[in-house]
């Protein structure tokens, strides 16, 4: 099996498919590498695509001990570029993967080529932001007592996961049955180090304004919690664009994968041809 292995010794699980300009898909809390699929094969078509499974996530590695900060899930998805020696890749993630994205387009901005960023933000507001970690704690004792099937039941009926129910009970079925066999220990790790720890994007706006690196930021109108992120990083990153995608939910890349694999191949295309620029700074200012 192929693995990328991190700088703390971690091995990341990876897959491969295609050839061209590489893209990078990094996938949600309640995902792994074999989300992607829909996009891994549609993608492939003209790009190298790279899907993985992060740390606590099988057949990645599962360590032990505090391993699971916002800092190492986005430098282990530069150390599987770094295994296939890749310098630069469009990365698309959703939800966790896009905080990951983020991250390396504030910290390794060379290394992006563009970002998609779906579903990003939940638990950043501020003034909720206590009961978010706290709530965060309290899931992973439920992973940790209860075990991934039983927390599967509970996370399927959220509010934003609801649309993809609606539209496609199969595929909601399917994805639900392999969070309920995702590894236990891992999911309360990251749930308490990644999704408990990370830093509010609310809190860090003079650092996006910095990011040039092309953005496309994709939503669901019934996401929630992710709606006013989503609007904050459209006015703060210079080269940022907003797409809505009516009546979804959280899950977009399988809620709406024909949608979300057109607005994310335009994107690319524009990008690649150089024609996805950075708005005037003085539109930014204003904000």
């Amino acid at each position: 099996m192929p693995y990328a292995t991190t700088r703390d010794d971690v091995r990341i699980y990876f897959e491969e498919a295609g050839q061209g300009t590489p893209i990078i898909f990094l996938h949600e809390f309640a995902a792994d590498y074999t989300n992607w699929e829909p996009q891994m094969r549609y993608f492939s078509r003209g790009h190298r695509c790279i899907t993985y499974s992060a740390r606590g996530y099988t057949p990645s590695d599962v360590p032990d001990g505090e391993v699971y900060t916002y800092k190492h899930f986005y430098t282990d998805a530069l150390a599987v570029l770094d295994h296939l020696k890749i310098e630069r890749a469009h990365l698309v993630g959703l939800s966790m993967g896009a905080y990951s994205s983020l991250q390396i387009g504030l910290n390794s901005p060379q290394r992006a080529l563009s970002m998609t960023l779906a579903g990003v933000g939940s638990g950043s507001e501020i003034e909720n932001l206590d009961n978010w970690r706290t709530q965060c704690r309290a899931n992973a004792e439920q992973f940790e007592t209860l075990g991934s099937a039983e927390v599967a039941k509970v996370t399927r009926e959220a509010p934003s996961r609801i649309p993809f129910l609606v539209k496609d009970p199969r595929g909601h079925a399917d994805f639900y049955a392999a969070l309920a066999r995702h590894d236990a220990k891992g999911s309360a790790n990251t749930m308490r180090g990644f999704q408990g720890g990370r830093p509010s994007i609310y809190t860090m706006p003079d650092a996006i304004r910095g990011v040039a690196t092309p953005a496309l930021i994709i939503c669901g109108d019934e996401d929630d919690p992710c709606v006013g992120a989503s609007l904050f990083l459209k006015k703060h990153l210079p080269a940022a664009g907003l797409a809505m995608f009516p009546k979804s939910g959280h899950v977009l890349n399988l809620e709406e994968p024909a949608l979300f694999n057109e607005s994310v191949e335009r994107f690319v295309t524009l990008v690649e041809a150089g024609r996805w620029p950075v708005r005037d700074p003085r539109s930014l200012a204003a904000h």
